[in-house]
């Protein structure tokens, strides 16, 4: 009886997945959306264009849509970015089952603050694929919106910023998310 529920578990899980990930974009589109979230952000986030100038690269990723009822998952994708120059193109993945409810859409920008960090995704980019729970931590940025955002003193090598959100997740976690190098058209 437990294979047949981990058999149904994985037909849903695999089912869900596969709605996320239908649509690929170009390149020239991952672009000029990347470029849209970071002015987005700039924006709204005092002191969020010196902040990203002095990161050593960091991940937009313009639209990650997430849901779930009970099985749930989250896909996007986006671009790695030093200052302003494209260095390649990623998708993020995550499926999680737990008690979860609802659908939203967001934006992300990961930024690495260390060159060991950074070194660590790019080394571990022969592999084509980069797991938060083992090989990395990632921690969503708190900072008063008050105060200049280049002024605050982040103790993490990666810190992930999260705005324009839309819907309602019942919970919102990193833990298990992959990141993939893709090759858009």
């Amino acid at each position: 009886m437990n294979i047949f529920k981990y058999k149904a578990l994985l037909l849903a899980l695999l089912v869900g997945l596969s709605t996320f990930t239908m649509a690929k974009s170009t390149a020239k589109e991952l672009d000029h959306d990347a470029n849209m979230a970071i002015n987005q952000f700039i924006d709204e986030t005092p002191g969020g264009d010196p902040f990203l100038v002095n990161a050593k690269a960091f991940l937009v990723f313009p639209e990650i849509k997430e849901g779930g009822f009970f099985i749930g998952g989250k896909y996007g994708e986006g671009v790695l970015r030093h200052k302003r120059k494209t260095l390649g193109y990623y998708e993020i993945m995550t499926a999680s089952v737990g008690f979860q409810m609802g659908i939203q859409e967001y934006s992300m920008i990961i930024a690495f603050t260390t060159d060991a960090a950074l070194e660590k995704f790019l080394k571990d980019e022969d592999d084509d694929e980069w797991e938060t729970g083992v090989d990395g931590k990632i921690v969503a940025a708190e900072w008063n919106s008050k105060e200049e955002l280049d002024d605050v003193e982040f103790e993490d090598d990666i810190v992930a910023f999260v705005f324009d959100s839309k819907g309602f997740m019942g919970s919102f976690t990193m833990e298990g998310t992959k990141f993939k190098k893709i090759n858009p058209r």
